[in-house]
């Protein structure tokens, strides 16, 4: 049985899963996200935004199959709970406006000066996505591909033009402190937000759609994860 596993401390990417039927693991990474840009920013120069998402999406998948692989988690392949099984997932998110980068606030007075400078204004929020097929390769009489890939989804974000009182009451909450760009969706941030352009499931986190064709790289149909009982799973043609 293949499972995907979510290489994220992120609530809202875990419960936009479940409620599309997936229930995946989870095991958090233990990135550094400031140094793996500084190394990235050295390598290949200065980052745009999409470029910056998908570099903290793929070392954070990375930094998670490293894990599984140096463990001997004595799970057999077909059980899905051994890396012989999985799919390791990894996401990041920034929301960018007129060129600056925002991921989490660093604390409240942070999130407060933020949204006074983007209530009324519209930005556009990046997600990078980084796929790890980690099940038994093919050779070895599994389905496994050993492919590594990603991408980014990226949906342009309208605010509401909120007065100093809103913001005050929506930091003094503590969720725009634990989420890029200091706002949610799918929380009580969603009032705030007037409208979204592309994939609203890239705002909360984890593009569905774009999952979809990153598991259809490595051959994996997305009902093939669906929770037992859901429906039959399609063969891939």
């Amino acid at each position: 049985m293949t499972r995907l596993l979510l290489a994220s401390a992120s609530p809202a990417r875990l419960a936009t899963l479940t409620a599309a039927g997936i229930d995946p693991l989870v095991r958090v990474s233990q990135v550094d996200e400031d140094a793996v840009l500084a190394a990235a920013r050295e390598r290949f120069g200065a980052l745009e935004p999409a470029d910056a998402v998908l570099v903290l999406a793929q070392a954070k998948a990375e930094d998670v199959a490293r894990a599984l692989a140096a463990e001997d988690l004595g799970a057999a392949p077909e059980d899905g709970h051994g890396p012989d099984g999985l799919l390791v997932l990894g996401c990041d998110s920034m929301l960018e406006i007129d060129g600056e980068v925002l991921g989490k606030p660093r604390d409240a007075r942070d999130a407060a000066e933020r949204w006074r400078a983007m209530r009324g204004r519209s930005g556009e929020l990046h997600t990078g996505h980084w796929l790890i097929d980690e099940r038994t390769s093919q050779a070895e009489g599994g389905s496994g591909t050993g492919g590594t890939l990603g991408a980014v989804s990226s949906t342009v974000v309208h605010f509401a033009d909120l007065s100093d009182a809103e913001i005050d009451a929506y930091v003094a909450t503590g969720e725009p402190l634990a989420v890029a760009g200091a706002f949610t969706l799918d929380g009580l941030g969603g009032a705030f937000v007037t409208g979204v352009e592309g994939d609203h499931h890239g705002v909360v986190g984890l593009s569905l759609p774009l999952l979809r064709e990153l598991l259809a790289e490595v051959g994996v149909l997305i009902p093939e994860l669906w929770r037992p009982g859901t429906a039959p799973a399609p063969q891939p043609s």
